[in-house]
């Protein structure tokens, strides 16, 4: 699917990795729908791209919000469901309303949206949905299992859903970022990972999804090849891969985030 011409809704869009993804969809062509919450911040992303662009504030912790932001919407091309919280930390360090919140903003509202924007894609016979998950969502680690539950329900989520639209000119891909520099979730805790540990850039998630609207991907890690490894390695052998983490120091690099990530949930 080519973007020149779509009408594309972004969530997420006022984070600095959404800033990003919004103006490659506008480099590709397409009229970028902006969705965030802050809206002072996704109005200087709008006069940034230029008149095609249009803010649509929302808060899809309330599902009010998310239902009225798919109304107001309307006829969509892709959908990008970029939005998340961090919900770093042990489960016993949340309180109720923050693992709902989680769940909400996470999985809940991509689900939502999706299946209020679907019909008109499969009606047209062209549209696509990326959602942007996590290596989290592949391997889960310390401190993350809030976080693990909404990344990897977005994957079972999409794969369902990529075979129900086969053949219907809908796609489906997912998005798996590693660590990102420079903004985003990760880029605001300030904390240094080990040399070993590469990073990427909000720009190279970017990119990644505008190859899977134009080419189809189910799939693109956003990774270095040693955390691409890493999350094969967890996949096939969980234990001795969690073990491996831990002597790699894993506790402490999760604690450090968590704490920094705690009141943003």
């Amino acid at each position: 699917m080519q973007l020149g011409g779509t009408t594309a809704l972004l969530t997420g869009a006022s984070g600095g990795i959404g800033q990003a993804v919004a103006r490659r969809l506008h480099a590709q062509g397409a009229r970028v729908l902006l969705s965030g919450r802050r809206a002072d911040v996704l109005e200087r992303v709008r006069a940034e791209l230029g008149g095609s662009a249009e803010v649509l504030a929302a808060d899809l912790a309330s599902a009010a919000d998310a239902a009225a932001l798919a109304e107001r919407a309307g006829a969509v091309d892709v959908l990008v469901a970029n939005a998340a919280l961090p919900a770093s930390g042990g489960l016993q360090s949340f309180t109720a309303e923050q693992i709902d919140r989680a769940l909400d903003v996470n999985l809940r509202a991509p689900v939502q949206l999706t299946r209020a924007l679907l019909p008109g894609m499969v009606e047209r016979g062209h549209g696509h949905l990326v959602f942007v998950s996590s290596l989290a969502g592949k391997a889960a680690s310390v401190g993350s299992s809030i976080y693990s539950a909404t990344k990897f329900g977005l994957r079972g989520f999409a794969a369902g859903l990529r075979e129900d639209l086969h053949g219907s000119g809908v796609g489906v891909t997912v998005v798996f970022p590693s660590f990102i520099r420079e903004a985003g979730m990760y880029a605001d805790t300030r904390v240094e990972l080990p040399p070993w540990v590469g990073t990427r850039t909000p720009d190279d998630v970017a990119r990644a999804i505008v190859r899977g609207i134009e080419t189809g991907r189910a799939e693109i890690d956003v990774a270095p090849l040693s955390l691409r490894l890493g999350a094969i390695a967890s996949a096939l052998a969980p234990t001795t891969a969690a073990r491996l983490q831990r002597r790699l120091g894993s506790e402490a690099i999760a604690e450090a985030i968590a704490r920094e990530q705690r009141d943003r949930r």
